[in-house]
């Protein structure tokens, strides 16, 4: 990578990985220098990166506010795939590249812990495990549980993690729909797997697994109106973003009945972009619900990987060259103005 030696700014907006090691070895051997901040709003970030010609961002939010205050930033890069936190549309006006990391650079991770989520939930392991602590020991205490072998276990959206989620599924007899409206039928059925309608999806499945991204049209697609529709029996597992499920539609679902079970990879507040949070979310006191910190993607190899993707891709757009992995195309003649 090209060094310039500038001592150009470039700002890690917000991190938990405990060091900044990796980005630092990066950034400073392309000759530009490295800052390090824990921001948890937009006001935080516009005081943070006044100077940054370049930000990377965990959880902080990068909105048009912030984005019209940041003179002289050029780029923002996303650490993960889905830019949700950043307003694309104001960087582009603005002439700034956003960048982000392919999806392969956790997919195999993602897979593995849909699958995983699925099994503890239909298997009632978290239940055993707490029950066996507390001195229970009898196999009635996760009944009822049923034989996967022949269920359905659909998918919403069929990209390159819902693949893998498939592949690993129908090794355990599972039969397999998924809901794309993206993609042709023909392509999902030569991976031996039904493409359904959305309704057929949410009324058929008995684990049905969110893999789809985060829009303004996927925002609480589970709600009450399609918890409702879901079997008793279902179980549901979100690997994707929080808020495309209803927290207090989930409580309502699964205190009443209308769902079997739920194993959820984030919430709908995101607890990690707020400073203090507390486990005060209702879902938390229920026996049916598992939640892990939106850790699917985790895994030290994953972490690596885009850590690197991130902080390459902001180096290489302050040097002057074009992103790997660009999720826009800045308006041309919009260029940031540098303040001197």
């Amino acid at each position: 990578m090209t060094r310039t030696d500038t001592g150009e700014a470039i700002l890690i907006a917000d991190f938990d990985f405990g060091d900044v090691d990796i980005e630092r070895a990066i950034v400073e051997g392309a000759g530009l220098r490295l800052v390090a901040a824990q921001c948890k709003s937009e006001d935080e970030v516009i005081e943070a990166g006044r100077e940054a010609g370049g930000i990377l961002t965990q959880y902080a939010p990068v909105g048009s506010r912030a984005i019209d205050a940041l003179t002289r930033c050029r780029v923002i890069a996303r650490y993960g795939t889905g830019v949700d936190i950043v307003d694309v549309d104001a960087a582009t006006r603005r002439g700034i590249q956003v960048t982000n990391a392919p999806n392969d650079w956790c997919a195999e991770e993602v897979a593995d812990h849909a699958i995983a989520l699925w099994l503890a939930a239909a298997r009632k392991i978290c239940r055993y495990d707490r029950a066996t602590r507390q001195g229970e020991w009898h196999w009635k205490t996760g009944e009822p549980i049923h034989r996967l072998k022949g269920q359905v276990l659909g998918l919403l959206s069929f990209g390159s993690i819902a693949r893998l989620i498939a592949e690993r599924a129908q090794a355990f007899g599972v039969e397999v729909w998924a809901h794309d409206p993206y993609l042709d039928q023909a392509e999902i059925r030569a991976l031996q797997v039904r493409p359904v309608s959305f309704d057929d999806l949410v009324e058929g499945a008995d684990c049905l697994v969110v893999q789809s991204p985060l829009t303004p049209q996927t925002h609480h697609t589970f709600d009450r109106t399609t918890l409702r529709r879901m079997k008793p029996t279902a179980v549901l597992v979100n690997t994707a973003r929080g808020p495309i499920v209803e927290d207090a539609a989930l409580h309502q679902a699964l205190t009443e009945g209308w769902i079997a079970g739920a194993a959820l990879d984030d919430l709908e507040e995101e607890p990690a972009k707020q400073r203090g949070w507390l486990p005060s979310n209702p879902l938390f006191e229920l026996p049916n619900v598992i939640i892990t910190p939106h850790a699917a993607y985790y895994s030290e190899e994953s972490m690596r990987t885009v850590r690197s993707i991130a902080a390459e891709e902001a180096v290489r757009v302050v040097t002057g060259q074009p992103a790997r992995f660009p999720v826009n195309e800045p308006t041309a003649g919009s260029r940031p103005h540098v303040e001197e």
